[in-house]
């Protein structure tokens, strides 16, 4: 299908099509890719989210099932009513990487005020050309940023000389916002030997690993959504296998409250949601 620029649908129909030598050095050309590891997103460029098709590159992780019950949560509070809104829902989506979660809340929150965040300029340039692809362009806001503060070293091709990704200078104070979500690197340094091969070796490792508990980015950006949200506002975030405890315990009941764990298909707690008092 990759090789050839046609759909499954045409492969059943076409028994008989048989490749020329172009086509088949291609074709043996992302086998050998393939057969190296890498994992076939990244020689096709493409991964589906929320039914809809993103272009990907080993600048950003590859969007994976079980992150769309992040954007499902969101949808949910913004149904039941938990997401108490004026005129226009803002939210920001903090580590956008391909753009999936916030360009997915785009296609369903038509009227959403809509940022979006990340510390790679890379990875940004990527998430822009998906929401030009998909016609949201208009829809998002992209700053590069660590977490929703400043980037400390930003790279000498700054998002400034990038069209439509806002230099930190150029960027938005997070205020009253009604909703913070992501999905953030959450794997711990200890636990790499379980991290798949493919993972380790050609996914970006900013966007995977996070410390030595796999804490770091989600207690900063605990701390950051307490002063970015408004009072009722929301925390939307997806956490890895083992780690609810430990992300619960960053959560004073003081500050948050209707603390909500949601479960993937396989029944692992995968998004904890809560409610800034």
């Amino acid at each position: 299908m990759f090789v050839l620029g046609v759909n499954r649908a045409y492969l059943y129909a076409h028994p008989e099509r048989e490749l020329n030598p172009e086509e088949q050095a291609r074709y043996d050309d992302a086998v050998e890719q393939r057969a190296t590891g890498m994992p076939s997103q990244y020689i096709t460029g493409h991964q589906e989210f929320w039914g809809l098709d993103f272009l990907v590159a080993p600048a950003v992780l590859i969007p994976r099932p079980e992150t769309e019950h992040v954007v499902e949560t969101v949808l949910e509070l913004v149904r039941e009513g938990d997401v108490q809104s004026g005129a226009r829902l803002r939210l920001v989506d903090i580590g956008t990487g391909s753009g999936c979660i916030v360009l997915a809340l785009a296609n369903e929150l038509p009227t959403a005020e809509l940022y979006a965040t990340d510390i790679s300029a890379d990875a940004l340039e990527i998430a822009r050309a998906n929401a030009a692809r998909l016609q949201l362009a208009n829809r998002v806001q992209f700053l590069q940023c660590d977490v929703l503060g400043p980037v400390a070293n930003p790279d000498n091709r700054g998002p400034s000389t990038r069209t439509g990704v806002l230099a930190q200078e150029d960027s938005v104070e997070f205020r009253d916002l009604d909703v913070v979500v992501s999905n953030p690197p959450y794997v711990a340094y200890r636990e790499a030997d379980k991290v798949q091969k493919s993972v380790r070796e050609f996914e970006p490792l900013n966007a995977v690993f996070a410390g030595i508990d796999g804490l770091d980015v989600i207690s900063r950006i605990v701390e950051q959504a307490l002063i970015a949200l408004k009072a009722g506002g929301w925390l939307v975030v997806e956490i890895g296998y083992s780690m609810r405890d430990e992300v619960l315990e960053l959560l004073r009941p003081a500050i948050w409250d209707d603390i909500r764990v949601v479960p993937d298909l396989q029944g692992i707690p995968r998004v904890i949601a809560c409610r800034r008092k």
